[in-house]
């Protein structure tokens, strides 16, 4: 495996490991300090943190730092499958690693009740509930990185579109499903905490929204002369 290689690999892997660790944290943080942060404070972490991320890594990856915006850039034949699957493995592992460092560095009882930042299903939704709510968040912040990202008719905002959708799912939906909208975020505080509560929700959900959002974008949204990998 070579540099060219290497470099996105690496970008993907740090950007989720920080994702996770700021976004998870924050929760911990949250239950740590009597719930000082409150909701308002977790949506900012998650969604100012993966604004600078995307920023920071889209020169060399594209920012992705989530698995389901992998596998709609895949439907949309931006990337090929092996980079797909390259990317997937590396933001798992950066997500566990996060998750490591919450579990290191942050109080071990609010880390305990909060299962590590483990996104959770609240006991008012039913699976499928909560799998159409994490869809339809992950619809809006995919519809995000192709309307910011993507499109070659995009504003010049970096990741801060992609970060702005995070802030306002986590404000409309954080307190229902954890408003996830990635797998790896899920993924890596499940892994580490062993609390698989809901697990499916976090990975059909996003999976789902993603891939509808890619349809529309490939054969409605974008123009048609950058439709096809490059």
């Amino acid at each position: 495996m070579n540099v060219q290689t290497l470099r996105p690999l690496a970008a993907e892997f740090v950007g989720t490991a920080l994702f996770v660790f700021l976004g998870a944290g924050s929760v911990v943080a949250n239950a740590a300090s009597g719930n000082a942060l409150g909701v308002l404070g977790t949506a900012l972490a998650h969604g100012v943190g993966l604004a600078i991320i995307v920023t920071m890594t889209m020169a060399i990856s594209g920012g992705h730092i989530n698995p389901a915006v992998s596998v709609a850039l895949w439907l949309a034949k931006k990337i090929d499958s092996r980079t797909l699957g390259l990317y997937v493995v590396a933001q798992l592992v950066g997500a566990i690693v996060g998750a490591l460092l919450v579990r290191a560095f942050f109080p071990a009882g609010a880390s305990r009740v909060t299962s590590l930042g483990t996104p959770q299903l609240s006991g008012t939704l039913g699976l499928f509930d909560g799998i159409a709510l994490e869809a339809l968040m992950t619809f809006f912040l995919t519809s995000a990185v192709f309307g910011t990202a993507v499109s070659p008719q995009a504003p010049k905002v970096g990741g801060f579109g992609i970060g702005l959708a995070v802030f306002v799912c986590a404000l409309t939906g954080g307190a229902l499903t954890g408003a996830a909208m990635n797998p790896a975020r899920a993924f890596g505080p499940a892994l580490v905490a062993w609390d698989w509560h809901g697990q499916a929700v976090y990975w059909i959900g996003p999976v789902l929204g993603a891939a509808v959002a890619a349809a529309l974008w490939k054969y409605v949204l974008l123009p048609r002369d950058v439709t096809d990998l490059t």
